[in-house]
């Protein structure tokens, strides 16, 4: 395999897919040794069908305004890959959604999923539509019209659909019970369900505490305590929120949170008050993050993401591209020495060779964010059973997961003394799918 002549040839079938191009792009640039020393890969052309999605599916989504107004948005579910295991990946509702956005997550979760250990494909899924600003009534008929396109390509052992941007627990409770209705059958179908009918434990936490443990994992191979570190945040959603959570735990010192019209910078750092402040006024009030910066007068910068501020550890959990190679200089010239992201593909291309050239502690989000879809696999398997575990049992087989992922990138990104996370998380994850690939024939 030649990365670049897959790549092209990619661009010219696909094109104007830029999210998706350049999530392929980072993952043959990594794996392309690893590929080239199994040729029984090449003969079967494993890499064209690993990097094209099983199916796609788009639809018309048609509901009804709070003042009588039909309004359309477009539906997608991408099922990517089941070698592993039933399609397993979030539905993402938000404006940018579009194809290149969802087969890029979905690519992505295909590798990420193989790294959580659990029986699981990779999938993606989501609308062009923003829950901001809709009534509860609105954003349930949305729900439920979405469902109404999506039911009959879903379902327990075949795809199962979780939260992602603009998807939290109001909006997978208003899919589900949809999915229940028209399919009949109460099974663990969505993943990020309530407590009450079905959800575990710790899984609204999972992707911000399973991104700190992965970060623990990191800073202890250069023997560094995370106790008293300056940590840069991006985000206030549900990632942000917990990754602020585990870090106020653990006595680091976040100073950062971001939503789209800005962020805060607060120096005296953000406490377990100050993030209750934050967590009533995002979850409850679905207010703006300078709000804070009015409530305790501290530095707010319109428009603006935070990377120039000074910290030890940046943490992107936000969104894709949010940090770019000019904000990686900016963290690099401020003694910035770990990146740990909790958004899938945060930084761009640039950014991260800045971090690689740099040699800091660099966790790419296959990695580092894989710890809410593990306990949404973890949710599956208490679904299967029919048990609930507490919340002891599940934080602790999340960090057992998140440390076998650390594992695994060590022992394929080590080389001259440096690890090499990039590197280790994509080949760890792309052996294990294409072995499987290989054993289950030509299909």
């Amino acid at each position: 395999m030649k990365a670049n002549e897959v790549l092209d040839n990619l661009k010219r079938r696909f094109p104007n897919e830029p999210e998706y191009h350049q999530a392929v792009a980072e993952v043959l640039g990594t794996i392309e040794e690893a590929y080239n020393e199994h040729p029984e890969f090449e003969k079967s052309n494993l890499i064209e069908r690993l990097c094209i999605p099983d199916r796609i599916f788009s639809f018309r989504v048609t509901w009804t305004d709070d003042k009588g107004q039909v309004q359309t948005n477009m539906g997608y579910r991408i099922q990517h890959n089941n070698t592993i295991g039933p399609y397993k990946g979030g539905i993402r509702f938000h404006a940018s959604v579009n194809q290149s956005i969802l087969k890029f997550l979905a690519f992505e979760q295909t590798f990420k999923n193989s790294l959580t250990t659990l029986p699981m494909g990779g999938g993606k899924g989501g609308a062009d539509f923003s829950p901001r600003g809709k009534s509860n009534a609105e954003i349930m008929r949305f729900c439920q019209a979405f469902v109404l396109e999506l039911w009959r390509h879903i379902g327990p052992d075949t795809d199962v659909p979780a939260g992602d941007i603009g998807v939290g627990g109001r909006e997978v409770a208003y899919m589900y019970g949809m999915y229940k209705k028209l399919a009949r059958e109460n099974t663990g179908t969505f993943t990020g369900k309530g407590i009450e009918f079905g959800g575990s434990l710790i899984r609204p936490e999972a992707t911000g505490y399973g991104n700190v443990y992965f970060l623990l994992e990191m800073l202890k191979t250069r023997n560094i305590d995370i106790k008293g570190k300056v940590v840069a945040v991006s985000g206030s959603g549900n990632v942000a929120q917990y990754t602020v959570e585990k870090l106020i735990e653990l006595g680091a010192k976040p100073v950062t949170m971001s939503d789209s019209d800005g962020y805060i910078y607060d120096p005296e750092g953000i406490d377990r008050e100050k993030l209750d402040y934050i967590m009533e006024l995002k979850n409850l009030y679905r207010g703006r993050i300078r709000e804070y910066a009015e409530k305790y007068g501290c530095k707010y910068v319109q428009g603006a993401r935070p990377w120039g501020e000074k910290c030890d550890i940046a943490m992107p959990s936000a969104t894709q591209n949010e940090l770019t190679g000019d904000d990686a200089k900016a963290l690099l010239a401020n003694g910035c020495f770990a990146v740990s992201e909790g958004a899938n593909m945060p930084s761009t291309p640039d950014a991260i060779d800045a971090f690689l050239e740099a040699k800091i502690l660099y966790a790419p989000g296959k990695a580092a964010n894989a710890g809410g879809v593990s306990v949404s696999g973890l949710e599956m398997t208490q679904n299967a059973m029919k048990l609930s575990w507490t919340r002891e049992e599940v934080d602790e087989k999340l960090k057992g997961i998140m440390k076998s992922i650390h594992e695994q990138c060590v022992k394929y990104g080590s080389k001259d003394g440096y690890i090499n996370y990039v590197k280790g998380a994509n080949v760890a994850g792309f052996m294990k799918v294409a072995k499987g690939m290989m054993a289950q024939g030509i299909l």
